[in-house]
């Protein structure tokens, strides 16, 4: 009996070391590339945006430290059971097979660990709902096999964007079957709004630094949002198994400063500041409420602009 206990207290103790020295050693194994996946690498990409940062937080503070615990309960439980009531060391089994304690204890405690992750994971689906004023919209349409963006605010119309060929993208330093020839182009800091729909099949919109996946349904529009933190240049893929083609339509997004993308829509044919409703279908509030109220103002400035009858025409006789 006292053997067992010792061989059990040193497989924990062995095993909760391993588990401790792999964890603070992880981040030595690979750098992790920004807006990239990392070769070798065993964590999630570094966040870009604040939904990302708060998914890490759920991820790394909340569920692997209670993934961890019920996995190391699990696998000591099983070692013990297997040294303590093995034939050997228990050749007279005991006769009861119930316990009512030990049955209330492991039916109420994986309850209170649900409840306990779900006020994290409301708490995040809630912020991913939750979404500020948008500064700009792009639309994305998940085609067979490629996505087409627009951007309704700026009066950019829809253009393709494919992926570029191997020998394309190892010309220009690029990582291959994630690097595009027409990417989305957004301002840092602006909370981008992103409608996604598609035009055939399921796709998915996913981009894993900013915290983005939404499925892209043909005849409905979905939507999320997203605020890079960061210039630079990030990449995702389409996350749905769309069709045989599904792994050469990535997702590559550039965030510039306000003048490039300014400067960028201008080279579009777009335009910062657009004067109606109609040049921005898909705009924000104020974009299209301003418009609006022109609108509505117009009837009452042509009722006041019509003169006044002559006064002896009021007074002639019908004819």
């Amino acid at each position: 009996m006292r053997l067992g206990k010792r061989a059990l207290n040193g497989i924990v103790g062995g095993i909760a070391t391993t588990s401790l020295a792999v964890f603070f050693a992880a981040p030595a194994w690979a750098q992790d590339l920004m807006g990239q996946p990392t070769p070798g690498g065993i964590g999630l990409q570094p966040a870009a945006s604040p939904l990302k940062h708060q998914a890490h937080f759920f991820h790394d503070v909340v569920l692997m430290p209670i993934i961890t615990g019920i996995s190391l309960l699990v696998l000591g439980l099983l070692i013990w059971v297997a040294i303590r009531y093995n034939k050997k060391a228990n050749p007279t089994p005991a006769k009861w097979s119930h316990n009512t304690l030990v049955e209330i204890v492991w039916t109420v405690l994986p309850v209170m660990i649900l409840v306990g992750i779900s006020l994290f994971s409301f708490r995040l689906l809630f912020a991913y709902h939750d979404m500020p004023t948008p500064d700009l919209t792009v639309k994305a349409t998940g085609n067979q096999w490629n996505w087409a963006y627009e951007y309704p605010d700026q009066g950019v119309p829809e253009y393709i964007s494919n992926m570029l060929p191997e020998d394309e993208a190892q010309a220009q330093g690029v990582p291959f079957r994630l690097a595009v020839d027409e990417p989305i182009v957004v301002p840092v800091g602006k909370t981008v709004r992103v409608l996604v729909t598609a035009s055939d099949v399921i796709h998915a919109f996913a981009l894993p630094a900013f915290g983005l996946k939404t499925d892209a349904i043909p005849g409905r529009v979905n939507e999320t949002w997203f605020r890079a933190e960061r210039e630079g240049v990030f990449y995702g893929q389409c996350s749905e198994l769309c069709g045989v083609d599904h792994a050469f339509m990535p997702i590559q997004i550039n965030v510039v400063s306000e003048a490039e993308f300014a400067a960028w829509v201008a080279s579009r044919g777009g335009s910062m500041t657009p004067a109606t409703a109609a040049e921005a279908p898909g705009g924000t509030a104020a974009e299209v409420a301003a418009p609006a109220a022109a609108d509505a103002a117009q009837p009452a400035a042509a009722e006041a602009s019509v003169p006044a009858a002559p006064a002896d025409a009021a007074a002639a006789p019908a004819q």
